[in-house]
């Protein structure tokens, strides 16, 4: 299995030849705006995609999923309201809902809480938002928090099994920051950890240094990587 980053919380997962694109945000993305090049070269990279995940319907995670979903046929998966949403611009969609783990060809999809809002832009209600537990066949499971704070509920995630890694945001202001992401990684009993949605607007920005210090004084790993950069689980 492979993670690849695309900044803010927009990453590609390659499970076995499937490819899942996690809340496109690019044409929108101030890093972007800023190096056109390097936008050219992330969107280069893709091939095909299969599936896009959806966590939340604010802008940053939603703004480039019928533009992709157009160009490769995915199959859009997200709450009920985000999915019905895109389904009316005839899109593919999967509608979930808290509830049971849903099979799919890479493996089990488990939609589970976010403590967080979501809203489109034109002010459609985007239902609840949540974060993603990924079952794969060779029981390499995955935590996508989505945009959170700290919830007690992270506290069950562990008893769906051993997470390899978790995705978690780390940029503070409208989400978890450092320390609460350290804290979660307690609950979720899980001590690597891919950081996401920070540095992208200046509200967010952080210290990396200090950030992954402090994770590694708590005997844990953060993982920050660069756009476009590839970690294997």
């Amino acid at each position: 299995m492979k993670i690849t980053f695309f900044s803010h919380s927009t990453y590609m997962i390659e499970i076995h030849g499937i490819f899942l694109l996690v809340d496109p945000f690019f044409y929108g993305n101030p890093l972007f705006k800023k190096d056109s090049k390097l936008l050219n070269r992330c969107i280069k990279y893709f091939k095909r995609i299969d599936y896009i995940l959806l966590t939340h319907a604010h802008y940053d995670h939603v703004c480039d999923t019928e533009l992709f979903a157009n160009k490769f046929g995915s199959l859009v998966i997200s709450n009920y309201e985000i999915s019905n949403f895109f389904e009316k611009k005839k899109l593919k969609t999967y509608g979930i809902n808290y509830g049971s783990f849903i099979s799919f060809p890479f493996g089990r999809l488990k939609y589970v809480w976010a403590t967080h809002s979501s809203v489109f832009d034109d002010g459609t209600y985007g239902g609840n938002p949540g974060g993603f537990l990924l079952q794969t066949k060779d029981k390499k499971n995955i935590y996508l928090s989505g945009d959170t704070s700290l919830t007690y509920e992270m506290k069950l995630i562990p008893s769906f099994g051993t997470l390899k890694i978790s995705i978690l945001p780390i940029g503070g202001v409208y989400t978890m920051g450092v320390e609460e992401a350290i804290i979660a990684s307690d609950f979720l009993q899980c001590k690597k950890v891919l950081g996401v949605h920070y540095d992208t607007f200046e509200a967010i920005k952080i210290d990396k240094k200090k950030a992954k210090e402090k994770f590694y004084e708590k005997n844990k790993e953060l993982f920050l990587l660069k756009i476009g950069d590839t970690m294997c689980i």
